[in-house]
């Protein structure tokens, strides 16, 4: 059945309302929950720290610590169910082509950053940390290593986020293939340069440590690999 142009700006101010309602709750949670969350990220570097001790810098420091992680925690809860929205939004007026186009993305995504995101907390922050602690232990000079508290998750949520959206390669360029701007031939005769890209993404977006950007390059090699497995050789 159609719709009136009022009933669909009716369905989408619900579905925001919805969205918007969802924040809310999903912040109220994670404000109780934000100190175990702080507890959770900082593990990694507790675990190869001896005597561990991070410094609250600022009399404000705990709240906007706890506000921004229950806002993360917030997003974190409600992008999901916009991405939802938006497909049971949009899903009525699309072709079953472009159903088959858009489900994986929309299924595979969130999925992707998770994967992204743990494998930045499991594999790279245990072997970066450590590698940064024993750098700042070698000084030859008398140091106290103390960083700040809102420095460290700065640093740790940014780096989740950026393996979170890098392990976004394959959803891209399978989708760009999939609609005819980019043929599988072309990748592959542009491999060599490919594989300098992301050791030159990796450099720019990580430490500047040779450990941080070969984790973050090796498993987006082996996602751009993946991604030609899963390309149509049809396109031109």
């Amino acid at each position: 059945m159609k719709m009136t142009l009022i009933q669909h700006f009716a369905e989408l101010r619900r579905r925001i309302l919805w969205c918007a309602l969802i924040f809310v709750v999903a912040f109220c949670v994670g404000w109780i929950v934000s100190p175990y969350v702080e507890l959770f990220l900082t593990q990694p570097l507790l675990n190869v720290w001896d005597d561990a001790a991070l410094l609250y810098t600022g009399i404000t420091d705990g709240l906007m610590i706890q506000f921004s992680l229950a806002t993360l925690i917030a997003l974190l809860v409600v992008v999901p169910v916009f991405m939802w929205h938006v497909w049971a939004y949009m899903a009525p007026g699309l072709h079953r082509n472009e159903k088959q186009f858009l489900v994986p993305i929309f299924l595979l995504s969130p999925i992707l950053f998770v994967v992204g995101a743990a494998f930045a907390f499991y594999v790279l922050f245990p072997v970066a940390f450590k590698f940064f602690l024993e750098l700042n232990e070698s000084a030859q000079i008398p140091t106290v290593f103390l960083p700040a508290i809102s420095g460290y998750l700065a640093f740790s949520i940014g780096m989740l986020k950026l393996f979170g959206i890098a392990f976004q390669l394959p959803l891209v360029l399978v989708g760009l293939n999939r609609i005819g701007l980019l043929s599988k031939e072309s990748v592959i005769k542009s491999r060599r340069y490919v594989i300098i890209s992301i050791f030159i993404f990796a450099a720019m977006l990580t430490p500047p440590d040779v450990v941080s950007q070969v984790l973050l390059a090796l498993p987006m090699l082996l996602l751009f690999e993946i991604s030609i497995l899963f390309m149509r050789r049809d396109n031109v």
